[in-house]
């Protein structure tokens, strides 16, 4: 069994026991968070396919440790100007380990 989610405008397989590494959710390590917004579940063959999310279907996901991915370095260059900047960016993501999916 297998669900399809959209968390923060991105969407992710979750499968029971499955984890996985969402962007940063304010909760404390160790919580549970529901996402109800299941755009597809699979169950055994049986496929329901929401419009747009199914409707009953939830995924409980226990929140894991939070991380900094690598930096991400952006330069800008304007040739014959003079004209260039450096600016870095770490993204911050949390792991999450799928507990349950629900079907109703």
């Amino acid at each position: 069994m297998y669900a399809l989610v959209e968390y923060k405008g991105k969407q992710y397989k979750a499968e029971k026991g499955a984890v996985l590494t969402v962007d940063k959710i304010d909760a404390e390590a160790g919580s549970t968070v529901t996402i109800d917004k299941v755009v597809l579940v699979s169950d055994d063959g049986k496929v329901s396919v929401g419009a747009p999310y199914v409707s009953g279907a939830k995924v409980t996901v226990k929140v894991g440790d939070t991380f900094k991915d690598d930096k991400v370095i952006v330069f800008k260059y304007k040739s014959k100007k003079d004209y260039h900047r450096t600016i870095g960016h770490r993204q911050q993501y949390t792991r999450v380990t799928v507990e349950d999916i629900v079907v109703a």
